[in-house]
């Protein structure tokens, strides 16, 4: 199919504008079209694959049958442009913009303070936006569906959500609920008195939604739809043609002929397929015009269902029904309707197919099973005619594959009402609560012969199970024409463990928990039968528990902050819940971000290459990849003309490989093409040959036990644990692994290298948190002095540690890239290649010894932390040491040994990640904690509390500080949680459930700031006032969401004592500021806020005579007098920063400039069946000095908590035993949804608190709350403790981080878990490493 063959003009609207394509290619997706064809850059690239919504759009389409618009949200990057054909979308930049209005969404978000990097964003608006146009009085339940297909990494959600719940007409608002307070109103704060609490946001300032204000849907696409009789479209691709045909005998005839083309309705499965794993059609059929395949009719059986219907249309449908008829008629649908809303996300299920999801016949599919127990048929068409072919074992052939010939085509699927005592149920367990493919899901359905319990058919499905959906077949014979019963029931378990067996080994791993979920789902179905053979007086036994689903509703919560005392001038904006500077333009989609800069004359794209193998030597042949159409040229280490390494503690770390690679990631070379598309076939086709190594080292153990460390290692300790240990009433000895964590930035990392032209000098602009770094790394890449390069950064789209060290290595291979082309060269990685590229935070394994007395005190620790710092040494050093220094957390242990190594393994290099280390670090001492609580039979917030700091104190390297604030939170929290009240509480709810528990826990945090290495405490910034007397600042900060901007220009507001309007900052770049220190260790505005203030007060010296000569003059005036008397009005500013140091051979040392205190309480939700948990309440009391802006730290609070909760509960990155990451994209890798925001989130900022060590009494917060996230994890733990002591087990267990369902679920040993038989480890290989 050759691009000459003339295809036809495809035709839609974007924003009311007509797009008329008159050589569409298949292979577009509507994501790149809108961003690099019509510069519509608003639109995201987040993950490429529909799993995190920041490409979020809305497309309507007008139905000439109903006469009637629907709007639906859609992932822009699955979406083909020619699926667009007669469609009007709708995109962020089409719904408002501050050059014309902005829409009340929009507005919302920003100054709810929903926006910190503002990446997601435009998603987030998309998929509200497109909710309220079809229903624009939403209620609680629909934004959280909205909202549960976009990720955000920074925010924690809530005050999203807080933002969109003023669309809401809530019946459960708290004031209809008894509370006289709404939480929503906002008073008016002019007439400010003490008693009354500030708020973040106020609502009576928003642009009300005025729904007649919208675009209008193109009369021209009506005309269009009405015309009687619509063509075939065909469209020819570069390499793919697309057939659009408008009837069903043309489709039949279509596919019979090309029996191997995929129907493509939604592009959620033939799209990943393509874009991941390299898979190309030739021919693809898009069904989405042929009008029979949507066709619903009602019959007395039941309901046959068009296969092209939406998995939305179809949830919609089933809902409409239901309700029309007898309760035990809906089984069944009430069944689907409940796998439907958990099934994917709702940009997924508005696009994706039922047949489609049928006949893509997934192992773990939601739908089949259901369909499979509940009696479903199909309807199939081909060549020779109609059949009917019942969903059942037999339909289900293999991995994708059904008992359908190639050429048969499902036109509709038959969904049978139930009959009297037929019950069916669908449950399902999934790694996260929404958006997540099932880990074991299933489909059940009993009916039972006339008003009695005796069994008379029964059917069993489940997914997850297999390589296909599979039948429980010998498990219901077991069953069949018994009564319904425990001892029936308990043959059917022992019967079902046999029948469905997992090899150890078997793909997906989780073997252990897969094979008991299969048991605990059956238990739950067992149990839902029984509560409804008693509603209907068949059974009058006394029922074992009720399992209610885990509570769901998001509370409003509470954030408290100080209002700004009383004599504070009113134009003084410090201390004030300021919106984020440019929260505005990230609603809008005009905040631009690197990719978004618009691309220049001759641009090359890059890709590049990296090692399948862990450990080998290699030799490259790229020959072929150069004779592609559009690629321009390779880059290969032989092309580096300055320094082919960085250097880093003596440790070499290679650009790009040359002779021999050290894991798998490790970029080799580099294609540089003309498009994406063609540097990424440029990349498949470079041949790389390995000639495999001895002995790779994957894990800690491997390399404990092949001593393979980077150096130095260190040790610190104080008294002598020794003879502390013979002392003590009782030692105990434990260990504790925690998994690493992917940065998941939602920008992924991106850079463009602009060549002048004369005299090398480059230009870059680069998503990273140290410009200087980045300028300094290309110099000497291209052997070029510093003052060639500069390096702009605007903003970035998240970082969290993971645009330091990784990001100056991809920019000097662009830079490389740009010098040998001489033309500018852009490289944004895709989510995979990050993932797979960048490393992540550094797993841990800790080991300790502890010595304690009766009475609750640690006496001694003895504590070994092992890190898995990868193959290159990056700043593990520098991790392993502030791991060392946070070993004591809040506790006074008056004998403490530490000791801490990097582990130098054949994984990807690990490095900084959001708290450095400590969230490691203090995690294995409070698992300590908890262990002597439980060895000594008390609450662990009791062994807390006697060992805590106390009065004068001094930490173990020998540095004095007050605890005084961190007992005050410690005291504060307890208070404003209730805590002692709801611990019993707790104990009760677990008495009266088995299958359900609750837990509670309560940690504190002491937490350092600022950089142990003196030099990197300094900063710079450059002030200008122009003529007109407006302000340009500048300072070495970056911004990447935090708020850093915001923050310096409330303090050049101060210090110049003009309003934040006339305050600009642009970007960082290092020709205004030179030799920054990165943005990172929490102490950005502590050091580029002191920069700016000095640089202010130099100015605002200078104009001391102007204003002495007209004191009552404009600022204006002053500046224009000063100009004229020849005042410069341009200063530098400079901090030197505190003299921090540590001296590891004497182990003492001021490291710190001060502590920032925190403690969290959090109560959680236990499905002890499947290790389903919520987190029902969260409180966080933190001692942050006197905030300068309490709504970007109160966010900041919020989102470290969040991505804490990930660390902790939820992100597992998977290992092969060859070394390669499995989870390299959402898909695979689950960060916090809004479906794990606690459901009242509480936070509260330490009043009446001071701090003399950083700008305007206020402290760092960035990375202290990360560590609180494990709050969640002692909560669940309590909750496990609580599940073993009714299987008679008590005593300290081992639980593992992160805390998934996995192994809650399994640490609850119940007597499901118990039944299934553990494989001996060395007997197979696993599918995953344990890292």
């Amino acid at each position: 199919m050759s691009a000459g063959t003339e295809g036809d003009t495809l035709c839609f609207f974007i924003n009311g504008k007509k797009v008329t394509e008159n050589h569409a290619d298949p292979e577009t997706m509507l994501l790149s079209f809108l961003r690099e064809k019509l510069r519509l850059t608003g639109t995201k690239y987040g993950c490429g694959g529909g799993g995190c919504g920041a490409c979020t759009v809305m497309v309507s389409r007008y139905q000439p049958a109903t006469k009637t618009i629907i709007h639906y949200a859609v992932n822009a990057c699955l979406l083909p442009i020619c699926q667009l054909h007669g469609a009007a979308v709708t995109t962020v930049e089409g719904i408002g913009s501050t050059k014309t209005r902005i829409h009340p969404v929009q507005e919302r978000i920003a100054k709810a303070h929903g926006s910190q990097c503002g990446f997601c964003t435009p998603g987030m608006v998309m998929s509200m936006y497109a909710l309220l146009r079809n229903k624009p009085q939403p209620s609680m339940e629909d934004i959280t569906q909205a909202l549960a297909g976009n990720l955000c990494r920074c925010t924690g959600y809530r005050p999203i959500v807080d933002g969109c719940r003023t669309f809401c007409q809530e019946a459960n608002c708290c004031q209809t609920n008894g509370g006289g307070d709404c939480c929503l109103d906002v008073k008016d704060e002019t007439d400010e008195q003490d008693d009354e609490k500030p708020q973040l946001f106020s609502k009576d300032e928003f642009l009300p939604l005025d729904p007649t204000q919208e675009l209008i849907f193109p009369p021209e696409l009506i005309l269009m739809a009405e015309s009687s009789n619509p063509k075939t479209l065909t469209f020819y691709g570069e390499r793919t043609s697309w057939v659009s045909p408008t009837s069903l005998d043309e489709l039949v005839q279509l596919r019979s002929s090309n029996p191997k083309a995929p129907l493509v309705m939604g592009n959620t499965n033939t799209g990943p397929d393509m874009k991941f794993k390299g898979v190309l059609h030739p021919l693809i059929i898009s069904p989405t015009r042929v009008l029979e395949l949507f066709d619903v009719t009602q019959t007395a059986e039941g309901v046959w269902v068009g296969a092209g219907c939406s998995l939305s249309e179809v949830q919609s449908l089933l809902e409409k029904l239901a309700p029309q008829f007898p309760e035990e008629k809906t089984e069944l649908f009430r069944a689907l309707i409940r796998q439907l809303r958990n099934l994917g996300s709702q940009q997924i299920r508005n696009v994706a197919s039922l047949g489609g999801n049928i006949m893509s016949a997934y192992p773990n599919s939601d739908l089949n099973p259901v369909l499979a127990a509940g009696n479903c048929k199909v309807s199939v068409v081909s060549n020779g005619g109609r059949r009917e072919v019942h969903l059942n074992q037999d339909f289900f052939v293999s991995f994708g594959k059904t008992v359908l010939k190639p050429e048969e085509i499902i036109v509709s699927v038959f969904i049978p009402f139930t009959r009297e005592g037929e019950f069916v149920s669908a449950l399902r367990q999934a790694p996260r609560k929404e958006g997540a493919f099932a880990t074991v899901t299933t489909g059940m359905r009993v009916f039972f012969s006339e008003r009695s319990r005796v069994v008379q058919e029964v059917s069993i499905y489940y997914g997850g199970m297999g390589p296909t959906t599979v039948s429980a077949a010998k498990t219901c014979a077991a069953i069949v024409s018994k009564p319904w019963d425990d001892e029936t029931l308990g043959r059917a378990y022992d019967v079902l463990l046999d029948e469905l067996v997992l090899p150890p080994s078997a793909p997906g791993g989780k073997v252990e928990f897969r094979r008991s979920l299969t048991l605990s789902l059956l238990f739950k179905f067992n149990l839902e039968v029984l509560q409804k053979l008693r509603e209907m007086n068949v059974i009058k036994d006394e029922l074992p528990e009720r399992i209610r689903p885990l509570p769901r509703d998001i509370q409003p919560s509470l954030q408290e902050f100080q209002h700004v005392s009383k004599d504070q001038s009113a134009q003084d904006p410090v201390g004030r819940p300021i919106m984020h500077r440019s929260a505005i333009s990230q609603a809008t989609g005009e905040a631009v971000y690197c990719d978004d800069i618009p691309r220049t004359d001759g641009e090359l794209f890059m890709a590049v290459v990296t090692s399948s193998r862990a450990h080998a030597k290699i030799t490259l042949d790229v020959s072929e990849a150069l004779r592609l159409p559009g690629v321009v040229d390779v880059i290969t280490a032989k092309d580096i003309p300055g320094k082919k390494v960085r250097t880093v503690f003596g440790y070499n770390e290679e650009l790009l490989a040359e002779s021999q690679v050290s894991c798998v990631g490790q970029m080799i070379c580099a294609v540089v093409a003309d498009s994406k598309a063609h540097a990424k076939r440029g990349g498949a086709s470079v041949k790389i040959s390995y000639e495999d190594l001895p002995d790779p080292v994957f894990t800690a153990e491997d390399a404990i036990e092949k001593s393979s460390f980077f150096e130095p290692r260190r040790v610190i300790w104080r008294g002598n644990v020794t003879e502390a240990f013979k002392t003590v009433d009782q030692l105990h000895e434990g260990e504790i692994r925690m998994g690493g964590q992917e940065h998941f930035y939602m920008e992924t990392q991106s850079m463009l290298v602009v060549p002048v032209g004369e005299e090398t000098e480059f230009k870059a602009y680069v998503s990273t948190q140290w410009p200087t770094l980045t300028q300094d790394a290309i110099a000497e890449t291209l052997n070029i002095p510093s003052n060639r390069v500069t390096c702009h950064v605007k903003r970035m789209g998240g970082a969290f540690g993971g645009k330091v060290t990784k990001t100056s290595i991809l920019a000097s291979i662009t830079a490389v890239a740009a010098l040998k082309t001489s033309r500018a060269v852009r490289f944004v990685l895709e989510r995979g290649d990050d993932m797979l590229i960048t490393g992540a935070r550094h797993p841990i394994l800790g080991r300790y010894k502890v010595g304690f007395m009766k009475d609750g005190r640690i006496v001694a620790a003895d504590i070994q932390y092992y890190t898995n710092a990868g193959n290159s040494i990056d700043e593990s050093t520098l991790v392993v040491e502030k791991i060392l220094l946070h070993m004591d957390n809040a506790y006074n242990i008056p004998n403490l040994h530490g000791r801490a190594s990097a582990c130098r393994t054949n994984m990807p290099s690990n490095t900084a990640f959001r708290g450095f280390g400590v969230p490691q670090s203090i995690m294995i001492v409070e698992n300590m904690i908890n262990d002597v609580a439980v060895l000594l039979g008390r609450p662990a917030d009791q062994i807390r509390e006697i060992n805590m700091y106390k009065g004068p104190s001094v930490t173990h390297y020998k540095m004095e500080f007050s605890p005084e604030n961190m007992l005050r939170c410690w005291d504060d929290c307890k208070v404003k949680s209730d805590f002692s009240a709801r611990r019993k509480a707790v104990d009760q709810f677990n008495q009266q459930n088995r299958w359900k528990k609750r837990g509670i826990a309560i940690i504190p945090i002491k937490y350092g700031i600022a950089f142990a290495e003196s030099f990197l405490n300094q900063a710079g910034a450059l002030v200008h006032i122009y003529k007109d007397g407006s302000v340009l600042v500048t300072h070495g900060g970056t911004e990447m969401g935090q708020g850093i901007h915001t923050k310096m220009q409330q303090v050049a507001s101060r210090e110049l004592h003009i309003p934040t309007s006339k305050i600009y900052i642009s970007e960082t770049s290092t020709n205004t500021v030179p030799n920054t220190c990165p943005s990172a260790a929490s102490f950005g505005t502590d050091a580029n806020g002191m920069a700016v203030k000095n640089a202010c007060m130099i100015l605002y010296q200078r104009l001391e005579p102007i204003r002495q000569k007209n004191p009552k003059g404009s600022w204006e005036s002053w500046i224009n007098a000063a100009y004229f008397e020849k005042i410069s009005l341009s200063a530098t500013g400079f901090y030197r920063g505190p003299d921090l140091y540590m001296d590891w051979d004497k182990m003492e040392g001021q490291p710190y400039a001060y502590f920032t205190y925190a403690t969290c309480c959090c109560e959680v939700e236990l499905d002890c069946l499947t290790g389903d948990y919520r987190t029902v309440r969260t409180d966080i009391v933190v001692d942050i000095g006197r905030s300068v802006n309490p709504s970007v730290d109160i966010g900041q609070i919020e989102g470290a908590f969040m991505q804490g909760l990930g660390l902790y509960t939820l992100e597992e990155l998977k290992f092969s035993p060859s070394g390669l990451l499995y989870t390299r994209g959402p898909s695979q890798y689950k960060i916090p949804a809004v479906c794990d925001v606690p459901l009242r989130f509480n936070v509260y900022l330490l009043p009446d608190s001071s701090n003399p060590h950083a700008i305007y009494s206020s402290k760092g917060i960035g990375e202290p709350i990360v560590f609180l996230g494990s709050t969640v994890f002692f909560a669940i733990k309590d909750a496990v403790a609580a599940a073993r002591s009714d299987s008679g087990l008590v005593g300290p267990f081992s639980l593992d981080s992160p805390a998934t369902p996995e192994r809650a679920c399994l640490a609850c040993a119940s007597p499901f878990t118990k039944k299934i038989p553990v494989s001996k480890p060395g007997s197979f290989k696993p599918w995953a490493l344990n890292i």
